[in-house]
Formats: C-alpha cells, structure tokens, sequence
C-alpha cells in the first residue's frame, strides 16, 4: 500500500503543527518550506485539513496555522481514510476494464487488505507521531 503525496503532505504538515509553540503560528509557506515541499500542495492539504477539522487558519497579519485540539488527538487511520480516495487498491474498473473483473477474488482480499492498513494506524494519534526522536527533528526543521 502506497499512500498519496497529497495524503504524505498532510500527515507532515499535522506533525509540524503538532510541535509548535502554543504561541508560534507557522504559514502555509514557512510549513510549505521546512517540509520541502511545493506551497500550492501545502495550501491544498491545509485546506482540506481545516475542512476536516484538524487545523485552523487566520488569515492576514499576525495569522498562520494551528493543530486544533482535535487535531492533535486525531487518528492517523482516521486521517488516511479521509484523505485518501476511496476506492480499490487496483484499477479494476480503469480504461480499459480488467476482463477478469466480474469473477475476480484478488479485489476482494486486496480490500481487506487495505482496510487492515488502516486498522493498524487506528491507534495512532498525531501526537504520538511527534513524541522523541520525532518532535525535535520537527522543530529543527524551523525556516531560517
């Protein structure tokens, strides 16, 4: 199993949140760059972050974003779930359709094994990602 980037994107930036000051309010574009990665992705994550609830943002001067406290509890399966496309793990339906399709049993195990995935990082919260060796790397990681 094979997370997006989009998905890979928005776990790091909740992790970066996680780790910030209670007064520290980090940019999209200060996030963006610590976590080497382009800004308009970053903006799409934190965009559909704060649609989920996990990050709230101000906007204009002295504005940036925040974990919120639901954020910071939040399930990594949770997360993943909701930010990853819901669909099989193979392209059974793509153009042009697989022909084993309408008696196919790997569909079927491969979507339990996706869901397994998914199980296994139920337990995990965003802060537990961010405890050490983790959340000092994160913070090290500050835009100069």
């Amino acid at each position: 199993m094979r997370l997006t980037a989009f998905t890979d994107i928005s776990l790091r930036i909740v992790m970066r949140l996680a780790v910030a000051d209670e007064g520290e309010l980090p940019t999209t574009r200060s996030v963006a760059e610590a976590l080497a990665v382009p800004y308009t992705h970053a903006a799409k994550a934190v965009a559909r972050l704060g649609e989920l609830g996990l990050v709230e943002t101000r906007r204009g001067r002295g504005g940036g974003l925040r974990l919120t406290e639901a954020g910071h509890h939040a399930s990594v399966g949770r997360i993943v779930r909701e930010l990853e496309a819901a669909g099989d793990v193979v392209g059974c339906e793509d153009d042009p359709p697989c022909p084993l399709r309408s008696a196919c049993r790997l569909r079927g195990v491969l979507r339990q094994a996706q869901e397994a995935f998914f199980a296994a990082l139920d337990p995990v919260t965003v802060d537990s990602l961010v405890t050490a060796p983790t959340g000092p790397v994160l913070l090290s990681l500050s835009v100069r």
